[in-house]
């Protein structure tokens, strides 16, 4: 055999070789994968003959299956349509589901180790028992008021976010993100229309498919001023130690003063730290935060839960959606020295600050409660076996962190109660109850609106948290924060309404 009908020969045998490897590789280590993808038909059919959980709020069902009488047997329907969007995502033929069709989809496959039990019996049986029922933290009542409500804000924002949460536990009360979408269509078995639905929402600039209560982060503007007066009180400032402030203030190296939002507000050369919170004063933040320093307000929005890159909202204890981390930003110059300017701008949520709805709520679930904790947020409150046999329910809530004492939790109650009974947050007031919370209106670029925000929390008169929330209406222009303020206030009285108070 000559030279080159030997290298024909050794090329043949390494490609035989590689085929060969490949085939066991296959067979070895990628079996599992292609048998249970989504693209493979086979287990398509197979996952539809078997009846899927339903997603449940209030002992409704917002994401079930019926029948179709075609090859796939099961048609995932969502009678909420673009009211629980967000939370419950969606289930496709094609491709992963989203929200807690993703989250939990195991369970409510029926293919969980928490149901082997009930596989075992169908072997017996012959039966194709369904999938598991995940029973949400969700009040029905406070759900649909925040949708409606931002959906009819009164200042025509159409995006923005609102999610409320029970500070004593974290149950999740409310998550809604505008815009929303129907999933109905993403979960249709003729898989070009779904592709077809799913390419319009995708490349819709407003981007409906954005959780925005869990993953938009924008400047939270004032509502940051919170963090700033708990980092006071624990350095050395009271209530009514008089701070700083007057009509401008220009921080060293700054090209531009700080402003408050009109003339009345804090002109004087002092105020109080609680006349600065109830009148929401820019320029005695700016100082007060250069006086502290970057470092203390770095390390106390820290201890509120920002820069944490991996929580997340599901069951108590694992796994959920995700949730982008809040973010303070650079407050330095090149050489890494603190650069004032950039400290005082972020003293008063603007610069760097960024934010996502939940750590707003987060931020006043933490006030509300007396001893300052914070609790783990969490939506999925049991899950249910297909003879609705409780296979999980959450015996203890979590904590979180613990970021303020108990003392200053109680300061920063009396002036957020202050900001709704004299201050910027009148609107949010609830007949009956102590309402304290804290407007914010965070510049979102040099030639667009201005962010509108809220933070707060609703007590019964004897002081026991019942509702925090968080609202932002993005790009809402003058009026923002008053009306983010309103739609607060209804989503916690609809909260506390569906909990059986009055």
């Amino acid at each position: 055999m000559n030279a080159p009908l030997r290298r024909v020969g050794v090329v043949v045998m390494v490609l035989f070789g590689l085929l060969f490897a490949n085939l066991n590789w296959i067979q070895a280590y990628k079996a599992d994968e292609y048998r249970n993808s989504d693209y493979n038909g086979r287990v398509q059919v197979a996952e539809y003959d078997r009846k899927r959980g339903n997603i449940e709020v209030g002992g409704t069902a917002y994401a079930l299956s019926k029948e179709t009488g075609g090859e796939l047997k099961y048609q995932r329907t969502y009678p909420g349509g673009e009211m629980y969007a967000h939370v419950l995502g969606w289930k496709p033929v094609n491709g992963s589901a989203s929200g807690i069709e993703r989250v939990e989809n195991d369970f409510l496959a029926g293919t969980s180790d928490a149901l082997i039990a009930n596989r075992i019996k169908d072997m017996f049986t012959g039966d194709e028992t369904g999938g598991g029922n995940v029973v949400l933290t969700l009040s029905k009542r406070a759900q649909e008021t925040a949708y409606k409500q931002l959906n009819d804000n009164q200042v025509g924002a159409t995006k923005g976010a609102a999610i409320a949460i029970d500070p004593r536990t974290g149950a999740v009360q409310a998550l809604v993100s505008m815009p929303s979408f129907d999933p109905n269509p993403l979960a249709s078995h003729n898989s070009t229309e779904a592709d077809r639905a799913y390419n319009t929402l995708e490349k819709d600039k407003d981007r409906p498919l954005a959780n925005r209560a869990l993953s938009e982060t924008l400047p939270p503007g004032s509502t940051f001023k919170i963090i700033m007066a708990a980092a006071a009180l624990e350095n050395g400032v009271g209530q009514q130690t008089r701070i700083p402030a007057g009509s401008s203030y220009t921080a060293p190296g700054a090209g531009q003063p700080i402003r408050n939002a009109a003339p009345s507000i804090c002109p004087e050369s002092q105020v109080t730290l609680r006349e600065a919170v109830t009148e929401s004063c820019n320029t005695g933040f700016a100082q007060l935060g250069v006086r502290l320093g970057a470092d203390k307000v770095k390390e106390k929005a820290k201890q509120f839960g920002f820069e944490q890159d991996d929580l997340t909202v599901g069951q108590l204890g694992e796994g959920g959606l995700p949730v982008a981390a809040s973010r303070t930003g650079d407050m330095q110059n090149p050489d890494g020295s603190t650069d004032p300017a950039a400290l005082a701008q972020s003293s008063i949520g603007q610069n760097n600050v960024r934010m996502t709805p939940l750590q707003g709520a987060l931020i006043a679930a933490a006030v509300a409660n007396k001893d300052g904790k914070q609790m783990r947020p969490y939506l999925v409150k049991q899950l249910l076996g297909p003879d609705r046999t409780t296979v999980y329910d959450p015996a203890q809530p979590r904590e979180l962190r613990r970021p303020i004492s108990g003392q200053v939790a109680a300061d920063l109650r009396d002036m957020m109660q202050n900001v709704v009974k004299e201050g910027t947050g009148r609107r949010a007031a609830i007949d009956g109850y102590l309402v304290g919370g804290k407007t914010g209106t965070a510049q979102s670029g040099p030639n667009t609106p201005d962010h509108g925000w809220f933070i707060g929390f609703a007590l019964d008169k004897d002081g026991t948290p019942l509702s925090a929330v968080c609202v932002e209406l993005e790009q809402a222009g003058n009026g923002g924060s008053a009306e983010a303020a309103r739609i607060a206030g209804r989503i916690m009285a609809a909260a506390i309404a569906d909990s059986g108070r009055r």
